[in-house]
């Protein structure tokens, strides 16, 4: 399989230009002991491959490094266009190969759903996050089916909001590379995120995990308000409790996808979580944020059948980080300026 796929045990943050952002966080969880559903990454040179042959007929990067950020027309068209390009272009034999055994070896002991999952070579950066600007599809059931959602991700990386994304900020094109993360899917029971520190005031010294039950798209995509606990990071105690009226959850569908459903009345306003598994996530929070050394939001799910927690991502918290990053006064060439203006500027 050559350089096309790479399994989560045999990478690590240090391979995100050939694995993506999402693709290096679960190989260095992975190879940190973190319990996070197997998987693999099909890594951006079979993109590079891909995209160099569509290059042949068609321009493709330099069309879209030569569009203004500004001109939303111009991005909307041009996305149109590439990413009925990328999706009606067959892959390339081998790579098709590649994940097709891949999938083959990952589904060795029994015949289960994956998760495929956008992996660009510039989302989860400590400086720029690109979450949820590319495409996630789930309960993907069939092999085949896998290789055309690889496509429909690369496709993806041309969306609307993902050019528009790198022309505001000028990110040169020849560096933007779109890697696919393929795994097992969690049946959950509840899943949701959780924050290393408070999304809302920036404190440090607690864990904020927000829940709702069945998939966690429910969460991210807004369509269901999540239970929220606040709970202190060393102590445990858990000082705010707010538990929603959950209507919604979505479930795998029958024939693949996902689906909404309603919640029946009686779990509607019932925790999804336990105190018991509001202990468990704390302690994996924290493990987590002491192997980063950073401030991190992580995705989770519980499984329904065994109980048992895993991880689907943790990237770096940027909000907060960035603004402690920002200066507190501008650079002056003379120290004492600072000094003497805390005093009424008197000189």
């Amino acid at each position: 399989m050559g350089a096309t796929i790479s399994w989560f045990a045999e990478i690590d943050l240090a391979d995100r230009a050939q694995v993506g952002g999402k693709g290096g966080s679960l190989g260095e969880l992975t190879r940190a002991g973190i319990p996070v559903p197997a998987g693999f990454v099909v890594r951006t040179e079979a993109f590079e491959h891909f995209l160099m042959q569509l290059e042949r007929s068609a321009p493709v990067r330099t069309r879209v490094a030569a569009l203004a950020g500004d001109d939303l027309a111009a991005i909307e068209a041009c996305s149109a266009e590439l990413r009925e390009l990328i999706e009606r272009t067959p892959l390339p034999q081998a790579t098709a190969a590649a994940i097709n055994h891949a999938h083959a070896t990952l589904m060795q002991h029994g015949a289960f759903p994956v998760a495929v999952r956008s992996s660009a070579t510039t989302e989860d950066a400590s400086d720029a996050s690109f979450a949820g600007q590319q495409d996630t599809y789930l309960y993907v059931m069939s092999a085949d089916e896998c290789v055309d959602r690889v496509r429909s991700c690369w496709a993806s990386l041309y969306s609307i909001e993902s050019i528009s994304y790198r022309r505001r900020r000028n990110f040169p094109e020849a560096g933007v590379a779109m890697a696919v993360v393929v795994q097992t899917m969690v049946d959950a029971r509840t899943a949701g995120v959780m924050f290393t520190r408070s999304p809302t005031s920036g404190d440090r010294s607690v864990i904020t995990i927000e829940g709702a039950w069945g998939l966690g798209s429910a969460v991210v995509s807004g369509e269901v308000t999540p239970d929220r606990w606040v709970i202190g990071k060393v102590t445990g105690e858990i000082t705010v409790r707010t538990i929603s009226d959950k209507t919604t959850e979505h479930l795998p569908a029958t024939n693949g996808g996902v689906e909404s459903a309603a919640v029946p009345g009686e779990r509607r306003r019932a925790a999804s979580l336990s105190d018991a598994e509001l202990e468990a996530l704390r302690q994996l929070a924290r493990r987590i944020e002491r192997h980063y050394g950073t401030a991190q939001d992580i995705e989770w799910a519980i499984d329904r059948h065994s109980g048992e927690i895993r991880v689907l991502q943790s990237r770096p918290e940027t909000v907060w980080s960035s603004k402690d990053a920002a200066p507190v006064a501008s650079a002056s060439s003379n120290p004492l300026l600072h000094v003497m203006n805390i005093f009424g500027g008197r000189r």
